[in-house]
Formats: structure tokens, C-alpha cells, sequence
């Protein structure tokens, strides 16, 4: 069998390539470029736009290297328009609605597992494979993506808007290993290049950031106040409202002020349209808390439950699984959790699970304090 590996310069897809090799799968790797900082006017904010190599053509050097020690075919793929398009434009929307976006999550839905599924079938490849830790279990005939035996290198929250096709055609030989014996294989393997190399961190394809700074280049910075959300009263001022996210508690320049029990300020909201950040006392804050929240965008696998279910649900990533009830309404989801949490964060995805099956996921629209 044919397979097409997204070969990424990392240990985890390395390894992936290995593992699949050794099972017997015909195995090709395929190194994405998805950004180009110069097209995309990625300037302000980029610790490495003065660098003689950009990270990408390291992290290419490096996948040529993997391929070449384990004898495999190396190509090398460019995604930057479908990038901007179905990814970067999107996070840049929601930005600009004051929400707080995740790009990694379109990234796999529209990049990894259909740009990359796309290209692979045109190909004359029979099935993908990534190195994301997640593993794959048929119940009632449905191929569920479920948590893999690391589960703290968990990777299905960010796989959550996959359907059923694109998970029957991907392999994930990650499922069984542990990341400390992944760097172990590549060690023994002599794989230097990668086996203690630190994972990709930041914007998926687009790295590490200073956000601020980042989001000028495409938002310009405009002042505002930081308002108290209790009393009203101003206590210093923003850079630019679309630049916080709900939460947040350093960076909002009101270091000096303080309430009676001297208790950190947070983000509790923001008005896009009036340019105001609201802050409160603490992070127990009422203002901060909500037991229910509605979610759009829902991708589902399976068949829908007609009836309320009882679910797992991680609100951001390497959150631990929050009870809730879930139920549908119309194409939304509707979420009631019986302990208030802190900064559900509308933008970002709530993910759903029954035990260690993941059932889909969605963007969170509107959280409230149900009394």
C-alpha cells in the first residue's frame, strides 16, 4: 500500500515514517510549505525575518535528512494560497470580530487532511499519514478518531473538524508511543537531526510569534481603555482591543492599580465596537465564569444523538475533560456544565468526547452564567 507522509522535520513524523516503513507501507514523505512570511507581509513581530535560513528551510534540510537515513522519496508540497485562503483568513476574521481563534484546528481540516488528502490521491496514493498522536476505533461501523496512549501528547482536540473520510484515510503510527520513546528510536536510530529536536510551538506552519507586534502587520494598533467591570471607572489604557483575548491577566498596563485585597486584574470582556477592554478582580470572578455556552460550526462523527447526551468536553488544549450535558438545536450545540469555568473563550473550539472516543467539535459562539 501506497502512503504519503507529511514529513515535517520533527521527531513525531520521523518516526511515523519509520514505523510505517518497518509494517511493510510503500512510504513517500511530502514537506509542506503552507507560509511564506515575504508573500504574506509577516514582518513585524517575526523573530526570525533577519535570519540567513528561515525556520522552514531548516526544518526542510532536516526532512531531507530523515528521508535520506531511511531510504524513502522526499517531495515537496506548497500550500500557501490554500493557507491564506481557508486558514489565515478565517483566523484573521475572527480577530477582527474580537474573538480568539484557533488556526490549528482549520489547518488540519483544510491543509493536512484535504489540501495535502487531495494532492496524495491525485497521486496515485492509496491512504496519509501524520505524526499527530491519536489513534482510530470502528464502532457500529463509524471510524471514531480516539485519545492515543500518550495522553499528554494528545493531539485529537485539534483533529476535532475531521469527518468521517478524511479519518479513514489516514494512518496515525504515533498511537501506541510515548514521546520520550519516540526521541528514544530516533536516537538509536541515528536520526540527530531530529531526536531532540523541541516541537513546533506557535501559529501551526507559521511558528513563533511576538502577537502583538504580529497582528499589526495586518490589524493597525488603536488605543483604547481598560475599564473596571464592576464600577465603570477607567483604570489605564490598550493598544488595541483586538489584541487581548478573555482571560488574559499580563500585559494590560494597569499593573498599578490595585483593588482593597490587591487581587490580579483579568479579561473579562470587550467591545469591539466602542474599542473597551473590561477587566475585573481575581480569577474566581463572577465575570469570568460561565455554566453554559453555545457552539457553532459543529462538526459531528456519527450519527447526531436526538436526546441529550452526557459528554467530555475540553474547552482549550490538555484541559482536563469537563462533565457536560450536550444537546442540539438545529445545527448548533448547546452545552450546560454544572460547575461554573473560568474564560470559555468564544472563538476557540469546544471538543467533545465519550470516554476516549472523540465525537466532533465546534467554535464557541456565546458563553453565559446561568443562576
Amino acid at each position: 500500500m501506497k502512503v504519503l507522509l507529511g514529513l515535517s522535520g520533527g521527531v513525531d513524523s520521523a518516526i511515523s515514517a519509520y514505523l510505517l516503513k518497518k509494517q511493510g507501507y510503500e512510504v513517500t514523505g511530502a514537506y509542506m510549505r503552507n507560509w511564506d512570511a515575504m508573500l504574506n507581509n509577516d514582518y513585524l513581530g517575526n523573530p526570525t525575518a533577519n535570519n540567513d535560513q528561515c525556520p522552514q528551510e531548516k526544518d526542510y534540510d532536516d526532512a531531507k535528512a530523515v528521508a535520506a537515513k531511511l531510504g524513502i522519496p522526499l517531495l515537496r508540497v506548497d500550500f500557501v494560497k490554500e493557507y491564506w485562503d481557508e486558514v489565515f483568513s478565517y483566523f484573521l476574521e475572527e480577530y477582527k470580530k474580537g474573538r480568539t481563534p484557533n488556526p490549528d484546528v482549520y489547518c488540519n481540516k483544510y491543509i493536512k487532511f484535504d489540501s495535502f488528502l487531495k494532492f496524495a490521491q491525485e497521486h496515485g496514493f492509496d491512504m496519509i499519514a501524520m505524526g499527530h498522536y491519536a489513534t482510530k476505533k470502528t464502532v457500529d461501523g463509524v471510524e471514531y478518531l480516539c485519545k492515543p496512549r500518550d495522553l499528554n501528547k494528545d493531539q485529537t482536540y485539534f483533529l476535532c473538524q475531521l469527518n468521517e473520510k478524511q479519518i479513514s484515510s489516514c494512518l496515525f503510527p504515533m498511537a501506541d508511543l510515548t514521546k520520550p520513546e519516540a526521541r528514544k528510536i530516533a536516537k538509536d536510530l541515528g536520526l540527530d537531526e531530529v531526536a531532540l529536536k523541541h516541537g513546533s510551538t506557535g501559529i501551526c506552519f507559521i511558528g513563533e510569534r511576538h502577537f502583538k507586534e504580529f497582528l499589526q502587520n495586518y490589524f493597525p494598533a488603536t488605543p483604547g481603555d481598560v475599564v473596571d467591570v464592576e464600577t465603570g471607572k477607567v483604570l489605564g489604557r490598550h493598544i488595541g482591543v483586538l489584541y487581548y483575548t478573555l482571560g488574559q491577566r499580563h500585559g494590560l498596563g494597569i499593573g498599578g492599580v490595585k483593588d482593597e485585597a490587591a487581587n490580579p486584574w483579568f479579561v473579562c470582556g470587550k467591545d469591539v465596537k466602542k474599542n473597551i477592554i473590561y477587566v475585573s478582580n481575581g480569577d474566581e470572578d463572577e465575570h469570568l465564569l460561565s455554566n453554559y455556552c453555545e457552539v457553532t460550526n459543529v462538526n459531528w462523527v456519527g450519527p447526531k444523538p436526538n436526546l441529550p447526551l452526557q459528554v467530555g468536553v475540553k474547552f482549550r488544549y490538555r484541559q482536563a475533560d469537563n462533565p457536560c450535558l450536550l444537546s442540539f438545536e438545529g445545527e448548533k450545540v448547546i452545552l450546560h456544565y454544572g460547575s461554573p469555568i473560568k474564560a470559555v473563550t468564544p472563538g476557540q473550539f469546544a471538543v467533545f468526547y465519550s470516554g476516549d472516543r472523540l465525537l466532533g467539535g465546534g467554535i464557541i459562539d456565546i458563553t453565559m452564567f446561568l443562576r
